[in-house]
């Protein structure tokens, strides 16, 4: 017996940028939380029209880099000072000025890491499969569409409201992806 065939969202396509900036606001004015929109480059303005805040990514670098510097200046300060201390000249066990190239290149190192990894869980990637993948018409969206995809999981979501929504915004094309 087959698995009944879940719907993943609503497909809206538009014409031009500006009617998907026009659209995108009016969906983010109705409330919706779980949508994205799609184009073929980079929509100056979308961001305000989608009603997205900052990225969360430079926070993941601040601690990856904290965490480079701090672990740089420990492991300096236990190996010269405590593990293996060894005088030489009479200078101090441990100095932070000699300590500072490593503990910088390791805050480098970390903070990097940090924005990597952070944006591939903020993304929740890898990703090996995404419903909207099987619709030609969304091959589209890397040529000349222009797309919104509203997910049957956001709580505001009602089929007929939403189609209503989106032929109100002007979508020329709507249509039910299942998952």
């Amino acid at each position: 017996m087959a698995t009944p065939v879940q719907p993943y969202g609503v497909l809206a396509e538009f014409d031009t940028a500006a009617d998907i900036i026009h659209a995108a606001s009016k969906v983010r004015d109705a409330g919706f939380r779980r949508w994205d929109v799609f184009t073929p480059f980079p929509v100056h303005g979308m961001n305000e029209a989608m009603g997205l805040r900052g990225s969360k990514v430079g926070w993941f670098s601040f601690i990856g880099g904290v965490t480079g510097y701090t672990c740089g200046m420990l492991m300096i300060w236990y190996m010269n000072a405590h593990d293996y201390p060894i005088v030489v000249g009479g200078k101090p066990m441990f100095s932070p000025f000699y300590s500072f190239p490593p503990s910088y290149e390791l805050t480098i190192l970390l903070g990097s890491f940090g924005a990597l990894f952070g944006m591939l869980f903020l993304n929740r990637l890898p990703r090996l499969y995404h419903p909207l993948l099987k619709h030609r018409r969304f091959a589209r969206a890397t040529h000349d569409g222009y797309f919104i995809v509203i997910e049957t999981s956001d709580p505001k979501y009602s089929e007929t409201e939403t189609r209503k929504l989106l032929e109100t915004a002007g979508s020329k094309h709507i249509e039910l992806v299942e998952d």
